[in-house]
Formats: structure tokens, C-alpha cells, sequence
């Protein structure tokens, strides 16, 4: 496959806790990743080892793009974030890198937080930000990942409208999960409503 010319494929990930987060995602989703670059923009702010992983459909029939070295032993609250996709596209692992970068460089996400995407999450879709969720679709097994004497949190990056991202400031964002459970959220369809 021809890679965009915004990125690069690593061959091998830099160092052994790259590693320990690869395989950590291995084998929750039972899939091989390709480890990629976004090699536009501000990457220098990011750790030498950061990179997307994506992973093609193995035990889920969807890919995923989830980050890699975000989080960094000296962290407080240590975390990755991964986004589920209906197709493959490198965008996501830009979307997933300016996150990264958000992250490192200006406020750290957390459970609960919401990101600004700067654009739709696919061509055509109202969900514009992403919301920093409990990976539910895995459980504790992938959200909990035990490194260098510290818990990091594996969690799901949820593509939202802003209309939802107001709801939630405005109700809670239990109000907000309780809207997407009743509508059954299809969080794979990039046209759907918003639930706010």
C-alpha cells in the first residue's frame, strides 16, 4: 500500500515500552498493527517513541487507530486513546496525533474530556469533536494496562456533534451516555444524528 505522502511507516517501534503498548493492543483486538507518522505539522513536541497504531479488523470488524507513547512514565495519570473506524484512512492518525499533541503540550485529556477535531471525523459527518469515554466495547482488560509501576488508562475516543459536547457541559456527561444508550449510539456510522 502507498503511503500518504503527510506520512511515514516505522518499522519497528523505538523502544521496549512502544512495545509493551503494541502488544498490549495486540492482544486485546487480535490484530497486527502498522506502526505510522504523521510527519507534518509540530511532531518534534511529541516523544521520540510516539506513533499510531492501526489496526485492521480482527476481533472487532472495524478499524482502529489508537496512539502509542502518548502517555510517558513520568505522568500523573498516564493515558492512550484510540479511535474506532468504519474504514481505513490515515486521517484518523492525524486526528489521533493532534490529540497527542493537545495532550503533551497544552492540557491533559482525561476521562470526560472533549476534543475539538477541527473538522468532521469522516467526509459528510456532524461529529466534529471526540469524547474521551470508558473503552466499553473492551473493559478493564484493555483500558488497564500495567507499565513501569503505574496504571495507564487505554481509553475510547467517541466521535461527537457539538451539540452534544454543549449537552454534555450543560447536563453531565452521564445524561449524555444515558441519551446515546437509549438510541442505541451507532458509533460507526459517521451520518448519524446528533443524540442533543
Amino acid at each position: 500500500m502507498k503511503l500518504d505522502a503527510e506520512f511515514v511507516s516505522l518499522p519497528r517501534l523505538v523502544t521496549g515500552r512502544a512495545d509493551a503498548i503494541r502488544n498490549h493492543y495486540r492482544h486485546n483486538w487480535k490484530s497486527e498493527p502498522t506502526a505510522i507518522r504523521w510527519a507534518a505539522g509540530p511532531i518534534a513536541d511529541l516523544p521520540s517513541d510516539f506513533c499510531v497504531l492501526e489496526f485492521p479488523p480482527g476481533k472487532h470488524q472495524w478499524w482502529t487507530y489508537a496512539t502509542c507513547s502518548m502517555s510517558q512514565p513520568a505522568d500523573a495519570s498516564p493515558i492512550e486513546i484510540h479511535l474506532h473506524s468504519p474504514v481505513q484512512t490515515r486521517n484518523h492518525a492525524e486526528l489521533m496525533t493532534a490529540a497527542a499533541h493537545y495532550h503533551r503540550t497544552a492540557a491533559c485529556l482525561g476521562l470526560g474530556h472533549t476534543v475539538n477535531f477541527g473538522r468532521p471525523w469522516l467526509p459528510g459527518s456532524r461529529c466534529d469533536h471526540g469524547l474521551v469515554s470508558l473503552p466499553y466495547l473492551d473493559g478493564p482488560d484493555l483500558e488497564l494496562l500495567e507499565l513501569d509501576g503505574k496504571t495507564i488508562r487505554c481509553l475510547w475516543l467517541i466521535p461527537i456533534t457539538r451539540s452534544e459536547v454543549e449537552f454534555a457541559k450543560n447536563e453531565g456527561l452521564e445524561n449524555l451516555e444515558k441519551r446515546f444508550e437509549i438510541s442505541r449510539l451507532n458509533y460507526l456510522d459517521p451520518k448519524r444524528k446528533a443524540v442533543a
